[in-house]
């Protein structure tokens, strides 16, 4: 067993005729930084994350923009698919209105009895379920966007333009009228209001008058 000599460390074996700095320049290598080879192999590869990242961004975007115009792609073939079925369903219906004008005309004369009444509702069924709606009633203000008038008179009993007769009733889809109403509108009689009007002015009492004081009229002092 052999006994260490205090104060006695390891040194680096140093060829002869060299000096104590070459000795210590050549341990440095191993206390120092990584080598230059190192850094640059990890500069490269941030360099090349950098572009990954970037190009994922870019096809990321591309995506987005395509999902978002094949979006509005199924909502405007949607839309057009909806729009040619109304289409098609009111050119269907336009067809269908002589038949039901006839329709109405035997409902009004009684002769609408038997296997043809049946039929008819039945034709008068599918329609509404297509989404035809029927309007036009004797008594409303008369509307020129709703309305076609055919006849024109004048009564004392009205204030307004008023559809006094169906001549044939309107046709709507929705909100879009396929036929308007055919009617006859009748006027207020031309002076009815200015009649009235000089009524009430008459059935009014001067003020100061003994009927206007009867009628609680401000008294002459």
């Amino acid at each position: 067993m052999t006994e260490e000599t205090p104060g006695f460390e390891e040194k680096p074996d140093v060829p002869s005729g060299a000096t104590p700095e070459d000795a210590e320049s050549k341990a440095a290598p191993e206390k120092g930084a990584a080598p230059a080879g190192d850094v640059s192999a990890d500069a490269g590869l941030v360099a090349q994350l950098d572009q990954v990242r970037t190009a994922l961004n870019e096809r990321t975007l591309d995506l987005q923009r395509l999902q978002a115009e094949y979006q509005n792609y199924r909502r405007r073939v949607e839309r057009d698919r909806i729009a040619v079925k109304e289409i098609a369903i009111a050119n269907l219906l336009t067809e269908l209105l002589p038949v039901l004008d006839d329709i109405g005309r035997a409902r009004e004369h009684g002769e609408l009895v038997g296997g043809f009444k049946s039929v008819a509702e039945s034709l008068e069924t599918v329609a509404a379920k297509m989404g035809l709606q029927q309007f036009g009633k004797e008594g409303e203000p008369f509307d020129p966007t709703i309305h076609e008038a055919l006849m024109h008179s004048y009564a004392p009993d009205v204030t307004e333009t008023t559809c006094v007769a169906i001549l044939q009733p309107g046709y709507r889809i929705g909100e879009r009228t396929i036929r308007p109403a055919r009617v006859a509108v009748a006027e207020p009689q031309p002076g009815t209001q200015s009649v009235k009007a000089e009524d009430a002015e008459e059935s009014t009492p001067a003020p100061g008058s003994a009927e206007d004081k009867e009628n609680g009229g401000p008294d002459e002092g």
